[in-house]
C-alpha cells in the first residue's frame, strides 16, 4: 500500500518545548518508531510541518541587522532540508542498512493573487503571551492571532496549485525509496507577470500539500498525523465526542478552527474527493491501527452499510 504521511507539528515540537535541536530529535525518534513498523510491504511518503522552526529562524534572521531578513520562502527551504535530515537519520538508524531514504527539496506553486496573500492565517513561530505578542507586532510589522490561551505570529497560507518536483518524488517511491519532501507545505513560488518563478513570503499548509501529493502520487491512504485520536465535534464542551467514520458530506460542514484542525479536515475532504479513497485523521501513536483500518476519523465519500 502506498501511504502518505503528513507529520503534525507535535511530531518534531511539543507545544510549549523550547526549540532546541535536542527537543527536536527526540521527538522525531518517537515518530521515526511508529513510522517504521508500519514500513513493512509499503511504500511511505513523508511531509511533515515547519511552523515553529521556520518562525524561529525568522526571529534569528530578524536579530542580524547587516543583512536585510531572508525571505520565509529561504527560511522554508532551510527547514524542509533541516528537518528532513533528522528524519532520514532516525529512520535509517531503525530500518534495515539496504532502505533508501532522501529528502527532496519541494517547491509548491501558489496563486499570487490567492485571498490568503490578504488574510494571513497560518501560525508560525513560538507561542507568546499577549502583552509579548504584541510588542513583537509593533515592532516587526507583525500580525498576530491567538492559538488557544498564547498568541502567535501568522502569515499568508496560499493554496498549493502544482508540485513542481512530483516526478523524482514518483520515481524514487517505485523505486522503494521513503521520501520525505513537502516540508513545510513546500516551498510557495509564483509565476510573475514576465513568466519568471521566484518565492513569495507565505507557508502553504502542509496537510493541504500533502493531499495533493498523495493525490499526485496516486496514493492508497492519506494519514494526517497530529496529537489527537481524530475530530472532535463540540471539543471541550460537554457532547465531546470523537467522529468514527464519516462522509465527506458529513464533516465538511463542521465548524473548526482555521490555525489547527480546519485544514486537515479541508484536506482529507478533498483528498476523498478526488481520489475516492480514504483519508484518516488521528494520533501518530496509533498510525498502526490506522493502517489496519481501526483507528483514527476516516474519511470517505460514500456513507457504508
Amino acid at each position: 500500500m502506498r501511504i502518505v504521511i503528513a507529520l503534525g507539528g507535535n511530531a518534531i515540537l511539543q507545544r510549549g518545548q523550547p526549540l532546541t535541536a535536542e527537543n527536536q530529535r527526540t521527538n522525531i525518534q518517537a515518530a521515526a518508531q511508529r513510522i517504521a513498523a508500519i514500513t513493512p510491504g509499503n511504500e511511505i511518503v513523508i511531509a511533515h510541518g515547519n511552523g515553529p522552526q521556520v518562525g524561529l529562524l525568522a526571529l534569528q534572521a530578524a536579530a542580524y541587522h547587516d543583512v536585510a531578513p531572508y525571505p520565509l520562502d529561504v527560511l522554508g527551504a532551510q527547514t524542509e532540508a533541516m528537518i528532513g535530515y533528522v528524519i532520514e537519520q532516525e529512520l535509517g538508524n531503525l530500518l534495515p542498512a539496504d532502505q533508501s531514504l532522501a529528502t527532496v527539496l519541494t517547491m509548491i506553486e501558489v496563486d499570487r493573487d490567492d485571498p490568503a496573500f490578504r488574510h494571513p492565517t497560518k501560525p508560525i513561530g513560538p507561542v507568546y503571551d499577549e502583552a509579548t505578542a504584541q510588542r513583537l507586532a509593533v515592532a516587526g510589522g507583525w500580525t498576530i492571532a491567538p492559538d488557544g490561551d498564547k498568541f502567535r505570529r501568522v502569515v499568508a497560507s496560499p493554496k498549493p496549485k502544482r508540485i513542481f518536483e512530483i516526478g523524482p518524488i514518483r520515481s524514487l517511491v517505485e523505486r522503494g525509496t521513503i521520501v520525505i519532501c513537502a516540508g513545510g507545505g513546500g516551498i510557495p513560488t509564483v509565476y510573475d507577470e514576465n513568466g519568471r518563478l521566484h518565492g513569495v513570503e507565505a507557508v502553504i499548509d502542509k496537510d493541504l500539500a500533502s493531499a495533493l501529493l498523495a493525490e499526485q502520487l496516486d496514493a492508497d491512504l492519506l494519514v494526517i498525523a497530529t496529537d489527537v485520536d481524530g475530530v472532535y465535534v463540540d471539543w471541550g464542551g460537554p457532547d465531546q465526542a470523537r467522529l468514527g467514520s464519516v462522509t465527506v458530506e458529513q464533516v465538511a460542514d463542521l465548524n473548526l478552527p482555521a490555525g489547527s484542525m480546519g485544514p486537515k479536515v479541508e484536506a482529507a475532504c478533498g483528498f476523498a474527493r478526488s481520489t475516492g479513497r480514504e483519508a484518516v485523521i488521528g494520533s501518530l501513536t496509533d498510525i498502526a491501527d490506522i493502517v489496519g483500518g481501526t483507528a483514527g476519523t476516516r474519511v470517505h465519500m460514500l456513507q457504508r452499510v
